[in-house]
């Protein structure tokens, strides 16, 4: 669950309060939880939900963040693969939340898209769609490289891969012990 806070947010800090934030809000409302569903789409959902709600709240509020003014004022030489892996990070991020949540579930999730459609709370056609587009999108970004944060202010490339092997660990783990 906090692999998948952390790639709708791109912040870990922020993802770990998503993720505390949503356990609470999974726990008062347990007698709401249907049984014989997913409890992983139902956290999922309201991860997701969280995050939206925020987003709207914060939409006019700007945060200072000075990791980001560190890695600005000093950045460390890197090599080819770290640079790729952070314009990988930085590429996600342009794309549109609908877009990358779905990419970031059946792509580095490995979930199908049925489960990824039911924590989006999608049609499995619009799932497969927002899929192929972000695929797309990424590509495109990835050709052009047109980006709108500059590599100084991405996640260095370390957190980029940790985030995606994080999310496929995370999420695999789920499917298994809920014996998908």
């Amino acid at each position: 669950m906090r692999a998948y806070g952390r790639s709708l947010s791109g912040n870990p800090d922020l993802a770990d309060d998503l993720t505390q934030d949503t356990m609470v809000k999974a726990w008062a409302s347990r007698d709401r939880f249907e049984r014989g569903t997913s409890i992983k789409a139902w956290t999922f959902v309201i991860l997701r939900n969280t995050f939206l709600s925020q987003m709207r709240r914060n939409k006019f509020h700007g945060d200072y963040d000075e990791v980001a003014v560190e890695r600005t004022l000093s950045t460390p030489a890197s090599q080819e693969d770290a640079g790729e892996m952070t314009d990988l990070q930085r590429a996600l991020m342009e794309l549109p939340q609908d877009q990358r949540e779905a990419l970031i579930l059946v792509g580095a999730g490995g979930m199908s898209y049925e489960e990824a459609a039911s924590i989006c709370d999608c049609a499995l056609g619009t799932m497969k769609s927002r899929v192929s587009r972000a695929r797309s999108a990424l590509e495109e970004i990835m050709a052009s490289g047109q980006f709108s944060q500059k590599r100084a202010d991405a996640p260095p490339a370390s957190e980029a891969i940790d985030a995606i092997m994080d999310s496929v660990e995370e999420i695999t783990a789920r499917r298994e012990a809920s014996g998908g």
